[in-house]
């Protein structure tokens, strides 16, 4: 019997320290095999993040643009140059007394669909230079501004010098930079303290695992490749049709439309995805096995 190496989706609970790309190491020692993360996560944060598994690599670019969740704690009257705890300190400020009121009518302003400036310390690129780099040699460029959305930001617990929130919010959202704006509409400045993600699309906390208690438990916790994107249409194959689409080749599929994405499965495997090429036609985007 030939042995298979694993396919599928790992939850990390990530602790505070390591960079995501450490953890994505670490899980490939043991596993011996592809490892890749859907998102990073800062040194600074804790929480869910989802490792792609072997063939599931391939997978990653679906998972990129998922909702994500968070708890935040945001630290009032300091300003840092990384807009987190982890930056120098800029400014320290005395904060004014906020009611309950004031700070429902400040978050409010952040809702719905918004404008947001990339942070200087981030690994976005700018004519092909990660920012991070530039801001570690202490210049300034001018970044695209994104347009991104707060699908709900509530005030969780409230503090003389800090607010716990909880985000949901689209994928890109920079956490560090609301924070650094929260404190700018206060007029006292504010940065992030603490973060912890909570969800990343359909991944969250019920089975993500420290990343020491993963060599010894990640079969409890996989996520297998059949249940992967369950927000994408199921399409079974026959035999004819999976050999078609193992060699690139278009089908018939009466449901189909331009640029929807379809999960294909050939014999309870899944295949390959699929993606409407035209009307009543399906062709392979990615190909995850072959016919055995």
């Amino acid at each position: 019997m030939i042995h298979e190496p694993p396919c599928g989706v790992l939850v990390a609970d990530k602790p505070a320290g390591p960079t995501s790309q450490d953890i994505v190491a670490q899980v490939r020692r043991f596993l011996k095999t592809k490892v890749g993360h859907t998102g990073t996560l800062d040194p600074l944060a804790t929480g869910v993040l989802p490792l792609v598994v072997g063939r599931a690599t391939r997978l990653a670019q679906f998972f990129q643009a998922s909702d994500k969740e968070y708890e935040a704690e945001v630290r009032l009257g300091q300003t840092t140059d990384t807009f987190d705890r982890e930056g120098k300190i800029l400014q320290e400020q005395p904060v004014p007394e906020i009611s309950i009121l004031q700070a429902h009518q400040v978050l409010s302003r952040f809702t719905g669909e918004i404008q947001q400036l990339p942070p200087m310390f981030s690994a976005v690129k700018v004519r092909g230079e990660k920012l991070y780099n530039l801001a570690r040699q202490n210049r300034t460029v001018e970044r695209p501004v994104r347009t991104i959305s707060i699908f709900s930001l509530e005030l969780l617990e409230q503090t003389s010098h800090s607010w716990r929130l909880r985000v949901h919010c689209s994928s890109g959202t920079y956490i560090r930079t609301l924070a650094h704006e929260i404190g700018q509409v206060l007029g006292c400045g504010a940065c992030l303290y603490n973060l912890r993600r909570t969800r990343s699309g359909s991944f969250d906390l019920s089975k993500a695992l420290p990343i020491e208690k993963m060599r010894e438990r990640w079969k409890e916790v996989l996520y297998p490749m059949e249940q992967l994107l369950p927000e994408l249409s199921r399409v079974e194959l026959d035999e004819v049709e999976a050999r078609r689409i193992e060699h690139g080749n278009e089908i018939p599929y009466r449901d189909s439309k331009p640029r929807n994405l379809y999960r294909l499965f050939y014999q309870q495997k899944l295949m390959a995805i699929g993606e409407g090429s035209s009307a009543a036609q399906l062709r392979p985007k990615i190909v995850l096995r072959q016919i055995e």
